[in-house]
């Protein structure tokens, strides 16, 4: 089984700021960390390898640092990694950015002797930009069965996976025939941390970084303006009340008394 796990490296902080004539994140200078929900997705792609025999390829696009993420993701097991890397990337939203990932994993399902990729994982989100586009954006580009907010691999066999799946009720079962990609919640495992043996394997590896014609990728589908979605405004939320009612008085007065402001707010009915 081959896997290709998706990850970003995202900042290490929730005050970042915006460009205000970009409306870019402005990345400089702030420290970066693997995306928390990637490791997730690292760890599960490990288990099925574990299980299953295989091999698991981190993959990445993003500046040159971002290599830092990829070595931490071979620390903790990934077999190797690749990273895109160039300018004409740059300013991808989720489609642009979905579709160079899907072409770098046609490149390395194509061109490597042991065969086609079997399946992409990647996490449920990125928690610099919480669209949850990129992982169901690869499956379309491919045109192949996905199964997003996955919260366990139940089996795997003759070529297909059956997974559970949070939805806004519960959750499903489903069955999806490989390849496929899936995007997991961080309750679906927990992350193991590098080894020694990791760390030391992860400095000595070398991660090649693929520019647009490495891939193979159209220039009229990636970067800023070919991008179909444009962010024109930001504002921070609205900020939360901060008054508190306390309620006093027997049990069933006191729901009686909570019901009826919640009520008069217009928060039930």
């Amino acid at each position: 089984m081959k896997i290709v796990v998706c990850i970003k490296q995202v900042p290490a902080t929730d005050n970042a700021t915006i460009d205000p004539v970009t409306k870019r994140l402005v990345r400089e200078g702030l420290q970066s960390i693997l995306n928390p929900f990637d490791l997730y997705a690292v760890e599960e792609a490990i288990n099925l390898r574990e299980r299953f025999n295989g091999e698991v390829i981190a993959l990445s696009m993003g500046p040159q640092k971002a290599v830092d993420s990829l070595r931490e993701a071979i620390a903790i097991g990934a077999d190797r990694a690749v990273l895109l890397s160039d300018r004409a990337f740059g300013g991808s939203d989720t489609w642009a950015t979905s579709y160079a990932l899907f072409k770098a994993i046609e490149k390395i399902g194509k061109t490597d002797a042991k065969g086609a990729v079997d399946m992409v994982i990647c996490g449920k989100q990125a928690v610099d930009g919480d669209t949850a586009q990129v992982g169901p954006g690869i499956a379309a580009h491919f045109g192949w069965q996905q199964a997003t907010y996955v919260t366990n691999i139940r089996t795997f066999n003759k070529g297909c996976i059956e997974v559970e799946r949070m939805n806004e009720n519960g959750s499903d079962i489903c069955q999806l025939r490989l390849p496929a990609v899936i995007t997991v919640v961080k309750g679906i495992n927990t992350p193991r941390v590098p080894t020694l043996k990791g760390v030391l394997a992860a400095n000595a590896s070398i991660v090649p970084v693929w520019k647009p014609d490495d891939i193979g990728a159209d220039l009229d589908k990636i970067g800023l303006d070919p991008s179909p979605t444009r962010v024109v405004k930001t504002q921070p939320p609205p900020p939360r009340p901060g008054e508190t009612q306390r309620i006093q008085g027997e049990p069933p007065v006191c729901a009686q008394q909570l019901i009826a402001s919640l009520r008069q707010r217009a928060l039930v009915e």
